[in-house]
């Protein structure tokens, strides 16, 4: 199957070169928005933007940086991020990016496999990461730090790194182009929409994370196609809080770039990302479902601390809004099709309601909603979830809130963006169509292709697709098949189009914040324990992790004599508050920081199963966990976990 709409076309330009070409066009609209020391939003125009680009490219060229080098970047949200990576793709550079909750062992393991021989750290802190591991990164040789530090030079050199601050690149630069004015425009037209503009690396907790390389025809294509889906233009501007380091929120803001709308860098911390709102007044957001989860949360709290019947005026009237959005797209036609719906039935029941509920609908606007558009800025035109699935309870709230919000699709293997709902027609419960030129096939068990309305694995077809795992030709070789990437997601299309993602057949788990959690090392952790036999970890679209775990029958009989308990029932023993209080123990000593884990793979919650997992059933004949037989079996257990 292909998507209609546009005609596949061979584009020969690099990011750097579409962004120069806006910046020479717009030099004076403003490209970023960034806080000074003071906490103070200063604009940047697309001139300065390109100007300092130019600078620092030069500069780095004069370092020896040359094309293809790859160079590590360990660093937040921030505009210096933004120049570093244009100025390195410019000159045909690779950059490496991580931000920095990045462990010590990630950025060990990121930099040696990436083979860099200099990285760039925004402050000491990251810089000092690189230091505890510099015996595993024999190739490293340079670090520039964004963030001056004069102090950690002596220990840099006694490591035998040099160290240079991001303002020392730019001064080089200016020189050199005093010298040699050309060169970095040279550097510059020399690059291909072939060429690996970096390479991102995917979460994991294994220390073996797989490089994905994504050329500059991948995001090209991406900045192309998404013109027709979001109309944006000069008066825009988005609000940063994602990692900018990360596939998704790297995506848009080159695509932001190609609009010239701009940027305004904030973070994901509810209270100050609210006042940065109200400052910046932003249009456009990109965010993981957990912000716009804890928007919704946020204002059914404030409705809790109210009377009760301003908490009944407050239920009511959100409730009509929901209703009121359903009527609406039911009159508009833009009810996922998953089964064919008659317009002319569609239209004739929602008309006569709608007319009906309109006075409420509008009380509610007043009321409720008001105040919450108001804390988005008061010019918010809508914003995009990804990286995750969007709660069905969050989607309709903000469609009852007049809100609009377009939930997204994609793979870091994939650049990432595969599909979005349409600005001007989205339909809820669904991702929208993939963008033009992008091929799709559904797959069932047996590999065929199914038709619509059916449920089987996405794999997907484009100029976008990452030309491989860096140095992992076999786990390249797992997902690509004659440019064919197996997405390892469950999906089904409507009759119009559009997709509805229903879950992962690989085993990556994506929590609402975005994280991506390979559960595979966090099962072993917690079958170290002499009280566990078995393990698997769930949490697919939800805030944290759960368990499901089978005790050993030993440790339940030696339970039972240390408290005495005779003639036991093991079902019944597992729920003895002091068993349950000894399975936290033992899932918290195991699964810390201290062995490696981030805060986000802790398992806040587990369930005790009353027999072990079956080859057969739950296990596969080598004892692996069948996991899709898991969640069908176990559906109601998993669901407890969660609620």
């Amino acid at each position: 199957m292909a998507v209609p709409g546009g005609t596949s076309l061979t584009i020969m330009e690099t990011v750097p070169q579409r962004v120069r070409a806006r910046a020479t066009r717009h030099a004076m609209s403003v490209a970023t928005y960034s806080k000074n020391r003071v906490g103070v939003f200063q604009p940047q125009t697309y001139g300065e933007l390109w100007q300092t680009v130019t600078e620092v490219g030069a500069g780095l060229l004069s370092m020896g940086i040359g094309r293809g080098e790859h160079v590590g970047m360990i660093s937040d949200n921030r505009r210096e991020w933004l120049v570093l990576d244009l100025a390195l793709l410019a000159i045909g550079a690779v950059d490496v990016p991580r931000g920095n909750d990045a462990t010590v062992d990630e950025i060990a393991c990121i930099l040696n496999h990436a083979d860099c021989a200099v990285t760039i750290a925004e402050n000491r802190t990251q810089a000092d990461k690189i230091l505890q591991r510099i015996r595993d990164l024999p190739n490293l040789r340079r670090i520039v730090l964004i963030d001056d530090d004069k102090g950690f030079r002596k220990p840099a050199r006694k490591a035998g790194i040099d160290v240079i601050s991001l303002q020392e690149v730019r001064d080089r630069g200016l020189d050199a182009s005093l010298e040699q004015p050309e060169r970095f425009l040279e550097e510059l037209e020399a690059g291909n929409a072939d060429d690996i503009a970096t390479i991102l690396y995917t979460s994991g907790t294994t220390g073996e994370p797989k490089g994905v390389m994504l050329t500059h025809r991948s995001y090209i294509f991406q900045m192309d196609r998404i013109r027709n889906i979001l109309f944006l233009d000069t008066r825009d501007i988005f609000l940063s809080v994602l990692p900018i380091w990360h596939s998704f929120e790297r995506a848009v803001e080159y695509i932001v770039l190609n609009c010239n709308a701009a940027i305004a860098y904030s973070k994901p911390i509810g209270q100050v990302m609210l006042e940065d709102m109200a400052t910046i007044r932003p249009t456009w957001m990109i965010s993981v479902p957990r912000i716009w989860e804890g928007m919704h949360t946020a204002v059914f709290r404030s409705a809790r601390k109210e009377k009760p019947l301003k908490q009944l005026l407050f239920h009511t009237l959100v409730g009509i809004g929901q209703f009121y959005a359903v009527l609406t797209n039911m009159l508009l036609g833009r009810l996922p099709q998953f089964r064919r719906r008659s317009r002319p039935l569609d239209i004739a029941l929602a008309v006569v309601p709608l007319i009906v509920l309109l006075p409420f609908k509008l009380l509610g606007d007043q009321l409720v909603f008001k105040r919450l558009k108001r804390r988005l800025g008061g010019r918010f035109v809508a914003g995009v979830s990804g990286g995750g699935a969007l709660p069905a309870n969050v989607d309709n709230f903000f469609q009852a809130a007049g809100i609009k919000l377009l939930e997204g699709y994609g793979l870091t293997e994939t650049g990432p963006i595969l599909a979005v709902r349409l600005q001007r027609a989205p339909v809820p419960g669904t991702v929208g169509p993939l963008l033009p030129d992008i091929q799709f096939r559904i797959l069932g068990e047996d590999g065929r292709v199914l038709p619509r309305d059916k449920k089987g694995v996405l794999w997907v077809k484009s100029e976008q697709i990452m030309r491989g795992y860096y140095k992992r030709p076999e786990e390249t070789a797992a997902v690509l098949h004659q440019g064919w990437l197996n997405t390892g997601d469950l999906a089904v299309q409507t009759y119009n189009g559009e997709l509805r993602i229903l879950g992962r057949v690989k085993d990556t788990i994506v929590l609402l914040g975005g994280e991506n959690i390979e559960p595979g090392p966090i099962e072993e952790k917690l079958t170290q324990s002499e009280y566990i036999d078995q393990a698997m970890v769930v949490g697919q679209d939800q805030k944290f992790l759960g368990a499901l775990l089978s005790p050993n029958l030993e440790m339940l009989e030696v339970f039972a004599g240390i408290y005495g308990i005779e003639d036991y029932n093991p079902g019944d023993l597992m729920e003895h508050p002091e068993f349950i209080a000894q399975i936290r123990r033992e899932i918290d000593g195991l699964i810390n920081a201290k062995n490696g884990f981030k805060p986000y793979e802790h398992i806040y919650r587990f369930g005790l199963l009353s027999k072990p997992f079956e080859p057969g059933r739950e296990l596969t004949g080598t004892m692996k966990i069948r996991r899709n037989v898991v969640y069908d079996l176990y559906k109601r257990d998993i669901e407890r976990l969660f609620r």
